[in-house]
């Protein structure tokens, strides 16, 4: 893709690149075509412009004789930086102060300030990674559980974007032929084989609908997975939370009511971040506060992705147990695991009642026993929907490409359509037109400035 650099783009940026406040090293960054000549007017070492890319070179930082600091400068020349370009990082002592005065002494010599994302948004115009692959580069920074490290890792180094240009690329051919028939529309010809081409689009949109149905796992590995645990008072909410996170996070009582307000955390499970939220004990109260919190625990079950049912086996029948998750205010596609506590407390009999019971976990929250099952039990949810553990899988965690290949699976069917029912070249390249424009948008063969401006003000200005 041939691109126009605009002004702004050919400035020398600079920007701190690691997280602002006191540490023990902090990194300026510049890039652009004046990066080693501005470093070398502040940089007393040696020569930069002088030395190969690839290289450390230690010295001091010097404004008008006063020395700033002692740092060493990385240089890396153009093409063979992040940016494409010359890149300069000048690693100093953490200090605000330092961070301050050189950012004021390289803006003075001429250097912009980087807007946020755009030493990524460069390396992408520069052509070293499509943009798919520029976005994986945020949701790397931002992944906190090694699936979502693995999937951004995955999507940076071009797994996903090598899928869709395939798709592309078969495309393509057809689009081509469909086009040349436009050409000679007067002469009654076809060099697309229509059977051809409707197996193809099959065989296209079966894989644009595995990479759609993988957003609902991807948007989990991304997030996390939201689990409520909801049930009557004392049912054992706060002590299974604090089991699960391995703390005492929850105050735990007798009394009845004692949890009125939402109390969150996270933990990680085989690599997938569950954020569980324990709530309200449900019941009818008169109690004016105890109300509120009864209030937002059915708010916060119509946000869940799981709802970890919590009933203590030794007060509740299977009836009452049916009962209460029929009363739950549950969203389509929420998943509801009923959880008996209090196994050591029960008689023989009591368990037995909801053992055959599919979906059904038997724990004793306070001795840890049955956490595991539990456990695994919520995982098995997730890999339901068909988590690959190997990495090797393309799972679609971005909301843009969703709506993306939304788009072009709407256009390929609408082709297939036409096909089936005779239309004309013309309206079929049009679809098809459309089709391939949408999966060209996801890897930024086909852009705009809006789309850019868009994606790369979500990064960080260093970045």
């Amino acid at each position: 893709m041939a691109i126009d650099f605009p002004p702004s783009l050919t400035d020398t940026i600079v920007a701190l690149s690691t997280p602002p406040g006191v540490g023990a090293i902090a990194v300026v960054r510049l890039s652009g075509p004046d990066a080693i000549r501005l470093t070398d007017e502040v940089f007393a070492g040696k020569r930069l412009r002088d030395q190969p890319g690839h290289t450390l070179h230690y010295g001091t930082i010097r404004d008008d004789g006063r020395i700033l600091d002692e740092v060493v400068v990385s240089l890396f020349r153009g093409p063979y930086s992040y940016t494409r370009e010359d890149v300069v990082e000048i690693s100093t002592h953490g200090s605000d102060y330092i961070v301050r005065e050189l950012l004021a002494l390289l803006l003075r010599r001429g250097a912009r300030l980087a807007e946020a994302g755009e030493f990524t948004k460069r390396a992408f115009l520069h052509g070293a990674f499509d943009l798919a692959q520029a976005e994986a580069v945020a949701d790397l920074i931002a992944a906190d559980s090694a699936l979502s490290h693995q999937v951004a890792l995955r999507q940076m180094r071009g797994g996903f974007s090598q899928e869709l240009k395939d798709l592309r690329a078969r495309l393509v051919k057809f689009a081509a032929l469909l086009e040349l028939e436009l050409d000679f529309g007067e002469e009654d010809v076809e060099f697309a084989d229509r059977t051809g081409l409707t197996q193809l689009l099959q065989e296209v949109q079966t894989l644009v609908q595995r990479l759609l149905r993988s957003f609902e796992l991807g948007n989990v590995i991304k997030n996390g997975v939201t689990t409520v645990i909801a049930g009557r008072p004392n049912a054992g909410k706060s002590t299974l939370l604090n089991a699960l996170l391995n703390e005492e996070r929850a105050i735990v009582s007798d009394i009845a009511g004692t949890t009125r307000d939402l109390i969150e955390d996270e933990v990680s499970l085989d690599g997938i971040r569950f954020r569980f939220v324990d709530t309200a004990g449900l019941r009818d109260t008169t109690d004016v506060v105890e109300s509120i919190g009864v209030e937002r625990t059915l708010k916060r079950v119509q946000q869940a992705a799981i709802v970890v049912y919590l009933f203590d086996i030794t007060t509740t029948s299977p009836a009452q147990l049916e009962a209460e998750i029929e009363a739950l205010p549950l969203p389509t596609g929420t998943t509801v695991l009923a959880v008996g506590n209090k196994l050591d407390a029960a008689s023989e009999a009591q368990p037995a009642a909801f053992r055959a019971r599919p979906g059904t976990v038997l724990i004793a929250a306070s001795q840890g026993t049955g956490l595991a099952e539990l456990r695994e039990a919520l995982l098995a949810q997730v890999r339901g929907a068909g988590l690959d553990r190997t990495g090797q899988s393309t799972i679609v965690t971005n909301v843009r490409h969703a709506r993306s290949l939304e788009q072009a699976a709407q256009h390929l069917a609408a082709v297939l359509a036409g096909l089936g029912a005779g239309t004309g070249t013309e309206l079929l390249a049009a679809d098809l037109r459309h089709a391939l424009a949408a999966l060209g948008q996801i890897t930024g063969e086909i852009s705009n400035d809006d789309l850019l401006t868009s994606i790369f003000t979500e990064f960080c200005i260093g970045k």
